[in-house]
């Protein structure tokens, strides 16, 4: 029986930075071989960030195999098209026509293996008038209609300081390789290619501003941490300078809130009395709880909240994340030792499997670390004509750059 739910599944990941590489990430987390295909020279990531270490490559790139080809090569691309015959999953983030210009798309690469998934990852997909374009998450955060709903009304539209389009697409992507890789296991199917657009994927987080648009005109512009369906809901700065944030989204909790800050009187207040009223007066409720809220410390209203059961969180900054017991107990975070840099905390794995948990093996690989391993032993080169190829460019091995 397999340990892990993707044991004996072989992706290759010849993607860079975020979007594509996630994607193989969770892949491996779960069990996949994963073997990283970068440029000679070292995938971007290695060099992504003002750190000395590279701290974005280790944890994005955790339980692959680094294997570098220089796709711009004959010797690399005919070398790619052996590990690719051999796959099930090939992700990668060329812009549209790329692989096809180096004769290595879809159209070869089915050919050779009939049972590929291959997942193009790109900023605005295969097709439509923006396919050229660069797809960086940044661009497609704006273009989307995110930041345009975010940050406060009197300030720019809000870019996250996250890679958060690029996140919430692997995980599109990810769902989508296991939903072809089961019609094709299962259900008599063949290979296919998974087209997956950063735009749209983020896009699609704003559900309701494109219905409510689309029948009503409705336009979400920005209104800071308050909400046009709830209220309260905002953060608040407490007594000792931590903030808490709030919402009050359904009745009872809403009623819990105000006891809290405003007794019985302000229960019964008109103003506040419906989920209606209180957003006509939300500016006012703010008020009201704002200043209660600048009366306590942080901890005080924590206690005071929890003890009436009314929904409240603490705004953590990364030093309230790594010493809260909870992030402890679901592994949230985790430690992996890299014999280069020593201790490496970083995401652990979730979603939590009963029968087949993910794990982190190691962290990140050296540039070339496998090429020794994997490539004489899964296509037809031998470890000489690999030195050879490395002297040439074609390849990095370890220890010989």
């Amino acid at each position: 029986m397999s340990e892990k739910p993707l044991d004996g599944v072989t992706v290759i990941d010849c993607a860079s930075l975020y979007a594509g590489p996630l994607t193989a990430m969770a892949l491996g987390d779960f069990g996949a071989e994963v073997i990283k295909i970068e440029h000679p020279q070292g995938d971007a990531l290695r060099e992504f960030g003002a750190y000395e270490e590279p701290l974005s490559y280790l944890w994005v790139n955790r339980n692959k195999k680094s294997v570098p080809l220089d796709l711009h090569t004959i010797e690399g691309q005919q070398l790619f098209c052996e590990l690719v015959a051999d796959a099930d999953v090939l992700v990668e983030n060329f812009r549209p026509g790329r692989l096809e210009s180096w004769d290595i798309g879809w159209e070869r690469l089915s050919e050779l293996n009939p049972e590929l998934v291959m997942v193009r990852t790109t900023g605005f997909g295969q097709t439509g008038p923006y396919s050229d374009r660069p797809g960086f998450g940044t661009l497609v955060e704006s273009m989307s209609g995110y930041a345009y709903s975010t940050g406060h009304a009197d300030g720019p539209p809000t870019l996250p300081p996250v890679a958060m389009a690029d996140t919430i697409c692997s995980l599109h992507s990810v769902y989508a390789t296991m939903m072809a890789l089961y019609w094709r296991d299962t259900c008599d199917g063949t290979g296919q290619y998974i087209d997956t657009a950063i735009l749209e994927t983020m896009f699609g987080t704003l559900g309701d501003h494109v219905i409510e648009y689309g029948r009503k005109e409705i336009d979400h512009e920005r209104s800071g941490n308050q909400s046009s369906r709830t209220a309260p809901r905002n953060t608040y700065q407490t007594k000792d300078g931590r903030w808490v944030a709030i919402s009050g989204s359904s009745a009872n909790i809403a009623e819990r809130i105000l006891r809290i800050v405003g007794g019985e009187e302000l229960v019964d207040d008109p103003r506040f009395e419906t989920m209606e009223d209180r957003l006509a007066n939300a500016d006012t409720l703010d008020g009201i709880i704002d200043d209660w809220m600048g009366r306590h410390t942080r901890k005080e209203v924590i206690e005071i909240f929890e003890t009436n059961e009314a929904a409240l969180g603490p705004v953590y900054n990364m030093a309230d994340v790594f010493e809260d017991p909870h992030f402890d107990e679901r592994d949230a975070i985790i430690v992996v030792e890299d014999d280069e840099y020593g201790a490496v905390p970083m995401r652990g794995v979730f979603p939590k499997f009963s029968e087949t948990p993910g794990a982190v093996r190691h962290t990140g690989p050296r540039l070339g670390e496998h090429t020794l391993e994997i490539l004489p032993e899964r296509t037809s080169v031998t470890e000489t004509e690999l030195k050879q190829l490395a002297d040439e460019g074609v390849t990095t091995v370890e220890g010989d750059r």
